[in-house]
């Protein structure tokens, strides 16, 4: 399957609890971190409700 590299862009500072979760759960935690993680359903829905905290780096 492929890969797609995804970058934090966004600080969790003064964000919902679930939105910290999902930022752990990708992998992210610091600024401009880059994780490269599998390109399934799930992650794509995790980028997609973050959209003020990750992007994808190409």
């Amino acid at each position: 399957m492929a890969k797609i590299k995804i970058k934090q862009i966004g600080s969790p500072i003064r964000r919902p609890e679930k939105q910290k979760a999902m930022l752990i759960g990708l992998g992210l935690g610091k600024m401009h971190k880059v994780v490269e993680v599998e390109d399934t359903p799930e992650v794509r829905g995790a980028i997609a409700k973050l959209p003020h905290m990750v992007a994808v780096v190409e």
